[in-house]
C-alpha cells in the first residue's frame, strides 16, 4: 500500500493526542510522548479492531500492514480453523510473524528484543522450514553459527525466544508437539570491565570516530550503568542537570531516576548549548522510534582502535565497568543496587566477585584494626 498520512516524517510532528488515520490503520501519539498503532477494518462483513503496539517496542506501520493483511488471509483461507487433526504447514518466518502480532495484542514482554531476535537472527536462519520440521540438528547448527560471532549467553536468549515461539504455536494450534531448545553451557557470569588506562584509551579513540554520537554514548554509560537501550532513548526533558539526574520512564525494572556524575552533567550541559535536537539526545531521523536503536558498529570500531578485543568488551561493557568500579571503590551494595537499577542485590553481588584488589584492602583494614587493638594499652593495667 502507498501513504500520504501514515510517513514517518508526518508521524514523528505529531504533537501529544495528535492522531492521523490511513486505510485502515491509526497513529496516535500518546500524551507520555509515545505512539501507538491501530487497525479498525472490515474481513468477511466483521469489524476487527485491534491495537498493534507502541512505537516503543519496535512496532512499525509495516507491521500493522501484515497484520491486516494475515487477517484477511485468514478469512480467504481460513488459516489455523481446519479440522482437528490437521495442521497448516505454516513456514518458521510465517510463524513468527503471526507470533510477534499475536503477542502485541496481548501486550507481551521483551516484545523489542522478541522482534530483534527474530527478525535479524532466527527468521534469516529457520525461515523457509516448516514450523514442524524444525529439529535438535538444525538448532545445534544455529548456535554454532552464532558461536563465531557472539557469547553463549546472548545466543541463549535468541533460542529463549524460539522455544517461546515453538511453544505458543502448541498452545495456539500450530503445532502437536515442540522441538526441546537446548541451552547452551555459559561462562559463569564472568563480565568483562575497563581498567582506568583502558577507559582512557576508551575515550580517546572515541574522540577521534566519525560518529559523532560514540562518544557521549560511552561518556553517559561510563558515568551513569545505564543499559544500552535506556542510553539511547534518552530525552532531552528527562535530563535533570541541577539534581544530577536522569529519568527513565521505561526501565526494565520499572521507570526510575538514574544518578550521574558530575563531570557527565557538565559535558551534557556543553553538548545541549551546541545540539540542535530537540528531543532525542540520540536523534535518528530514519528510526521509526526517532531515535538510534543501534550503535554496535561504531563501538566496536572505537575497541578496536583503543587496542582491545571487540569480541571480549562489548557495548555492555560499560555498564559493568561502571558498577563494578562503584563496588570495588567500597559502595555499599544496596546504593550499588539504586544506581544500577537491579532487581536484586544478588545481580549486584556478581560484580564484587570481578576483582579481589578491594576484598584485599578489606582485609588489610580489619587486620589494622584487630591490630590497633591488641596493641592498646590496658587501662586497667595502668591505673593499678
Amino acid at each position: 500500500m502507498k501513504f500520504q498520512r501514515l510517513k514517518r516524517l508526518a508521524l514523528r510532528r505529531l504533537s501529544p493526542c495528535q492522531s492521523v488515520t490511513e486505510a485502515g490503520i491509526t497513529f496516535e501519539r500518546l500524551s507520555n510522548g509515545d505512539g501507538r498503532f491501530t487497525i479498525n477494518i472490515m474481513v468477511d462483513r466483521v469489524r476487527v479492531h485491534r491495537v498493534v503496539g507502541l512505537e516503543s517496542d519496535g512496532v512499525t506501520r509495516e507491521q500493522a500492514e501484515r497484520l491486516i493483511e494475515r487477517l484477511r488471509t485468514e478469512a480467504r483461507e481460513q488459516r489455523l480453523k481446519l479440522p482437528k487433526g490437521r495442521k497448516v504447514a505454516l513456514s518458521f518466518e510465517q510463524a513468527a510473524e503471526y507470533y510477534l502480532s499475536r503477542m502485541a495484542e496481548i501486550h507481551g514482554k521483551n516484545l523489542k528484543n522478541k522482534h530483534q531476535h527474530l527478525s535479524r537472527h532466527l527468521i534469516p536462519f529457520f525461515g523457509g522450514i516448516p514450523l514442524s520440521k524444525i529439529t535438535s540438528f538444525d538448532l545445534k547448527r544455529y548456535a554454532k553459527l552464532r558461536q563465531a560471532h557472539i557469547t553463549s549467553g546472548t545466543i541463549n536468549r535468541e533460542l529463549a525466544t524460539l522455544s517461546h515461539v515453538l511453544h505458543r504455536a502448541v498452545e495456539w494450534g500450530w503445532l502437536d508437539k515442540a522441538v526441546k531448545v537446548p541451552r547452551l553451557q555459559e561462562d559463569g557470569g564472568r563480565m568483562v570491565y575497563l581498567t582506568q588506562e583502558q577507559i582512557q584509551r576508551v575515550l580517546d579513540a572515541a574522540r577521534r570516530d566519525s560518529c559523532w554520537e560514540i562518544y557521549p554514548f560511552i561518556m553517559v554509560g561510563l558515568h551513569s550503568g545505564m543499559r544500552l537501550s535506556e542510553i539511547l532513548s534518552i530525552r532531552w526533558e528527562h535530563i535533570d542537570l541541577e539534581r544530577l539526574l536522569i529519568h527513565i520512564p521505561k526501565a526494565k525494572a520499572g521507570p526510575r531516576d538514574q544518578p550521574i556524575t558530575t563531570e557527565l552533567a557538565d559535558y551534557l550541559r556543553e553538548l545541549r548549548a551546541t545540539s540542535s535536537a530537540d528531543i532525542w539526545l540520540f536523534p535518528a531521523e530514519r528510526s521509526a522510534t526517532g531515535h538510534r536503536t543501534a550503535i554496535e558498529k561504531p563501538f566496536r570500531r572505537v575497541i578496536e582502535a583503543a587496542g582491545l578485543n571487540p569480541k571480549e568488551v562489548n557495548r555492555h561493557a560499560l555498564r559493568h565497568t561502571a558498577i563494578t568500579h562503584l563496588v570495588q571503590s567500597g559502595v555499599d551494595l544496596p546504593t550499588v543496587q539504586r544506581i544500577s537499577g537491579h532487581k536484586t542485590l544478588a545481580m549486584v553481588a556478581r560484580y564484587s566477585h570481578q576483582n579481589s584488589l578491594h576484598l584485599r584492602e578489606a582485609m588489610d583494614r580489619l587486620q589494622r584494626t584487630i591490630t590497633q587493638e591488641l596493641h592498646r594499652p590496658n587501662e586497667n593495667a595502668s591505673a593499678s
